[in-house]
């Protein structure tokens, strides 16, 4: 099994993420139901949501906000256990991130770092 990374990226709004506070209330069963199959399927590894605020470092710079240029914001990721990026872009395809109207879902290898 090899891990992969499925990194939740959604627009920027006015000073806070697109989605309103009380649409990701209601949406929260749906990441929680994901998250419970992707459990229960032994393949989960970890998560977490991003929080809004943050810095970004460049050589020579610091710049406020974790964004890019074109205001799109990294949410979240979820680190899970397949066989190959095939079943881990099956896992992507039901993440609640998909039925924002500006979210994506970007899934990555994660290659093991030795030293």
């Amino acid at each position: 099994m090899k891990e992969f990374i499925l990194l939740f990226r959604n627009i920027v709004g006015e000073n806070d993420y697109s989605v309103s506070l009380e649409e990701r209330e209601k949406t929260m069963s749906h990441w929680t139901n994901w998250i419970r199959e992707i459990v229960e399927s032994g393949k989960f590894v970890a998560t977490q949501p991003l929080d809004y605020e943050g810095a970004v470092l460049r050589p020579g710079s610091v710049s406020d906000g974790p964004y890019v240029e074109a205001k799109e914001i990294l949410a979240g990721y979820l680190v899970c256990k397949t066989a190959n990026i095939e079943d881990a872009i099956e896992i992507g395809k039901k993440c609640p991130i998909l039925n924002y109207p500006n979210g994506s879902l970007e899934v990555r290898p994660i290659t093991p770092f030795s030293p």
